[in-house]
């Protein structure tokens, strides 16, 4: 039996649509047969099959449970796309996963399908903790991006919680983002800080650096590292400490040494005679940084991930 009390929205509704409505496992059939069986009371009294609902009338239904379940509805994509993820680390609130270059965090006009954000969120539907037909439903949501070439790790939320406290914390600089990549040639010093300004260009894919504050360009600060140095080639460790677009392809592209396989700031002729076609950049590791452990995400204070292997690492270095 179950007891439901008439609100405002169904009052002058009448008893046998408000149970069909109410109770879609029930046919009209069927609910015409329980009422003649009096299997519903209103206010304690047998219903009749055109009885009008009130405000405030109890309804006593003696029915099987099973009839009062709702149908769940299921996503037509989600429920049967095959994802693949390289999953660094996962809890109840975020996922890290090691995108691939050549895939898109979001889609664009060319591609709105097979991308990073449709491939988590399959996952998380497939996987229960994610269910894109309950309105309201949080969507699983990246914190951060990369582009579609460059591969590394990206953070998801699992709740709007999440989100919200990992979006300040990288806009506070509490998570350090460190990348690998292959330079052409070699800088002057083994480790340093490249230091200059970085203007988008409104309509424009590129970035312009300068040495010097032009109106509109915003600081832009990278630390690297060599790693190693092999067939002209360059393999640095850096760390943004700002996070501008096109940063560290921008930066070493200005100091003389564009990053291998990079058309757009360097010489296309250089990735063909090592047979690549894109930047050789990769979001290696991530250090969380917390300024506090009292929030939501505070148990991750301290902690770093990394990916499991850089690709263009061990084609073009022995390390």
């Amino acid at each position: 039996m179950k007891e439901f009390t008439i609100t405002g929205k169904d009052d002058g509704r009448r008893l046998d649509k408000w149970m069909l409505a109410e109770m879609p496992l029930l046919s009209p059939g069927m609910c015409q047969k329980y009422l003649r069986l009096k299997r519903v009371r209103i206010n304690g009294k047998v219903a009749a099959r055109d009885a009008r609902l009130a405000t405030g009338d109890v309804l006593n239904i003696y029915l099987n449970d099973e009839l009062f379940e709702k149908p769940h509805r299921t996503d037509a994509l989600l429920s049967k796309f095959h994802w693949h993820l390289n999953i660094v680390y996962e809890d109840e609130n975020i996922l890290l996963v090691d995108k691939r270059p050549g895939i898109m965090v979001h889609g664009d006009a060319s591609e709105k399908l097979n991308t990073l954000v449709t491939h988590v969120r399959a996952y998380l539907y497939q996987k229960g903790e994610y269910d894109s037909m309950v309105e309201g439903s949080f969507a699983p949501a990246p914190c951060n991006r990369i582009d579609r070439f460059t591969g590394g790790i990206v953070i998801f939320a699992k709740n709007a919680a999440a989100l919200r406290e990992m979006d300040i914390r990288i806009r506070n600089h509490e998570v350090a983002k460190h990348y690998m990549c292959s330079i052409i040639g070699q800088m002057r010093t083994a480790h340093g800080t490249l230091e200059n300004y970085v203007l988008k260009q409104e309509g424009r894919r590129k970035v312009i650096v300068s040495d010097r504050p032009l109106p509109g360009a915003q600081r832009a600060q990278t630390r690297y590292e060599t790693l190693a140095i092999t067939q002209g080639l360059s393999l640095m460790d850096c760390e943004l400490l700002t996070g501008r677009t096109h940063q560290i392809r921008a930066q070493f592209a200005h100091a003389g040494h564009p990053l291998l396989g990079d058309g757009q700031y360097g010489d296309p002729a250089e990735g063909q005679r090592f047979g690549r076609e894109y930047q050789a950049l990769y979001a290696y590791r991530l250090v969380f940084n917390f300024s506090d452990e009292t929030q939501t995400l505070g148990y991750l204070n301290g902690r770093s991930f990394a990916v499991r292997d850089v690709p263009f690492v061990h084609e073009y270095f022995n390390v």
